[in-house]
């Protein structure tokens, strides 16, 4: 890997490593002295086999009746060394199940609760399924070198560590044999990691790509049928496999190619040792049988752990590069809300003035602190929304809306019609607060609607989609989603009102119909109906329709537009219209083109300029 890839993956892994202890510090402590322990025990035994050969088994060759004693007692407290070493190894792998398991929950809890807080601009430019990835196949990695990786590693270093300390004490000269060969290792194993490093991460990107690919393709399933696209998905697919495949096949064959390049080095360092030592041993006299056994043991038990690193190293590059696309997540800045302004439960007092209280009355108020003069006033939520001069872009170097004044008083139904691409839904987006303003102000209630919390300036607004999304659950759970605390008398009365509720009597459980697939079993007039039900029982002042009867035949939209009339009476509405047919009775209808408001006025009004509305209604202008 190159310097600064190398610097970036020491800063991930260090990352990793605060992030773990932050939550299971003294189980990490424990986990190292358990593995200390254990590897003390194993280097004790091997150190053992010295003196049992020099002291217990040599002088015994010539004797006839030799006391097994004081044999038996060094044989049984070895085995009680070996006992705890084997105790300490089986603690230390339970106790990492637990924090490997444990560190994933947080990992995904700490990565939904930061999904749920950006902003909507974030989802517009990910791909779903790249985002999915990182929820199994990145934290997947941590699973393993948490629970594998990071303690073979730790035993692998002190290990190290503790039988080069040990055959020091036993032979210098065996010992400069065992560095230069343990070189020669280093040398192949950084040649090798170096590539498989590269491909791994390569892998984990192609991974993403791939399931963004699947994902993509099951939503659009019909799309690609009737347009018969089934040929190029399959070929755009095989390519994105492939690539995976050559990533997978690349970052496998280095890592495969790891451990018998340094197997065979290991049996090379034990041939040249074993005939230092020997010669040594015969021609010298320096080093005794018990050594030479005990030495040439280390040797295997020092190449073992280099190896046991070498293959390690690979699960720490995927790692990395799965926490770096986690925490890149988690890095991403939350949608930033600055409003000190709340929507309250309200009710008039004894003279007139409105008050908060807690529980709900049907009366809702904007709290208003002012830092001015530390007093806080409570105003009437009504519904009044104006847009005062707004100019926005997606991007500061494309602006898609331009000098756009909107004036929609409580009660009123406001519609935008215009050409594909006008910025009809753009408008609605920013009364949502799901971008800001570049210029201009937007106003609800003569309040600049930056003053006012998101949440709260949300749960005044009521959203009906051309696409409904349904959840896994009931379909009374699907409409309690507009207000979590509503009875079940609220919900059947929100569904009567969106002329759901017969069609919910047929349904095999009725309210307790168990919905899946985000309600595919139903009709897309029924979802819809479910839709407006779900805004209906959350009753907000201010509605936003973006084309609710654009993909329904012409019989259910009659059924839905009279669940809509009924939702929208006494209420300020917004209007997408693909149908120009259900927005003749709006009170204003604005005419967008490019960014542009290039007509206002009524039905009649609009029809008699024979401008863009004219043009629109009569067909001789396409419209989204």
């Amino acid at each position: 890997m190159r310097a600064g890839n190398k610097k970036n993956m020491g800063a991930v892994l260090k990352r990793l490593m605060t992030y773990i202890l932050k939550k299971y510090k003294w189980q990490c402590l424990l986990v190292a002295l358990c593995i200390l322990v254990s590897t003390a025990a194993n280097i004790g035994g091997t150190l053992f086999m010295r003196n049992l050969i020099d002291d217990y088994i040599l002088p015994f060759v010539n004797r006839t009746q030799p006391d097994l004693t004081p044999l038996l007692r060094a044989l049984l407290m070895m085995a009680a060394v070996y006992y705890i070493g084997v105790f300490c190894t089986w603690a230390y792998n339970f106790m990492m199940i637990y924090v490997s398991q444990g560190m994933l929950k947080t990992v995904r809890d700490d990565l939904f609760c930061h999904m749920e807080r950006l902003p909507v601009r974030y989802f517009d430019t990910k791909s779903h399924g790249d985002i999915m990835s990182i929820y199994t196949n990145d934290t997947d990695t941590l699973r393993q070198v948490i629970s594998q990786s990071m303690p073979q590693m730790l035993s692998a270093v002190i290990t190290i560590a503790g039988v080069f300390a040990s055959m020091l004490v036993l032979s210098l000269p065996l010992t400069l044999i065992t560095v230069v060969m343990i070189l020669c290792m280093v040398f192949a194993t950084r040649i090798i990691s170096s590539k498989s490093g590269h491909y791994f991460v390569k892998q984990q990107t192609d991974v993403g790509n791939l399931n963004g690919y699947i994902e993509e393709m099951m939503e659009g399933q019909k799309v690609v049928k009737v347009f018969c696209h089934e040929t190029a998905c399959i070929k755009d697919f095989k390519d994105l496999n492939g690539k995976l495949r050559d990533s997978a096949n690349n970052a496998n064959r280095y890592a495969s190619m790891l451990m018998p390049v340094l197997g065979n080095l290991g049996y090379v360092s034990y041939a040249v040792i074993a005939m230092a030592g020997a010669c040594l041993s015969i021609f010298g006299g320096q080093m005794t049988l018990g050594t030479l056994a005990s030495f040439l043991q280390f040797s295997r038990s020092f190449n073992q752990p280099i190896s046991q690193l070498s293959q390690q190293l690979n699960s720490i590059i995927m790692a990395a590069a799965g926490a770096e696309r986690i925490f890149g997540l988690l890095d991403e800045e939350a949608e930033q809300d600055n409003g000190y302004v709340k929507l309250v439960n309200a009710k008039y007092d004894a003279q007139g003035n409105l008050t908060e209280v807690s529980e709900g009355t049907g009366i809702w108020a904007w709290k208003h602190y002012h830092k001015a003069d530390n007093t806080t006033t409570y105003q009437l939520m009504e519904g009044d929304v104006v847009f005062d001069h707004v100019d926005f872009g997606y991007t500061e170097e494309k602006e898609v809306l331009h000098d756009i004044e909107i004036y929609a008083r409580p009660g009123q139904k406001v519609a935008f019609v215009g050409a594909t691409g006008a910025g009809k839904t753009t408008v609605t987006n920013l009364i949502n607060r799901f971008y800001d303003v570049q210029d201009g102000k937007i106003r609800y209630d003569g309040i600049n609607i930056n003053k006012i919390k998101k949440d709260d300036l949300r749960h005044s607004l009521g959203l009906v989609l051309q696409d409904t999304h349904l959840f896994t659950g009931t379909v009374m759970d699907n409409i309690r989603y507009g207000k979590l605390d509503a009875t079940e008398e609220e919900v059947i009365r929100a569904a009567k009102l969106a002329n759901a509720h017969d069609f919910i009597m047929k349904l095999p459980d009725g309210y307790q119909t168990q919905l899946k697939g985000s309600g595919n079993t139903l009709s897309q007039g029924q979802r819809q109906l479910l839709a407006i039900a779900r805004v209906a029982v959350a009753d907000p002042p201010v509605l936003i329709l973006d084309e609710a009867t654009s993909s329904i035949d012409t019989r259910t939209e009659k059924i839905v537009q009279d669940g809509m009339d009924r939702l929208m009476k006494g209420r300020t509405v917004f209007v997408i219209a693909h149908r120009l047919s259900t927005i003749r009775n709006s009170d204003v209808i604005m005419v967008l083109d490019h960014g542009r408001i290039v007509e206002r006025g009524n039905h009649e009004s609009l029809l008699a300029k024979k401008g863009m509305y004219y043009q629109l209604y009569t067909g001789k202008l396409e419209q989204e």
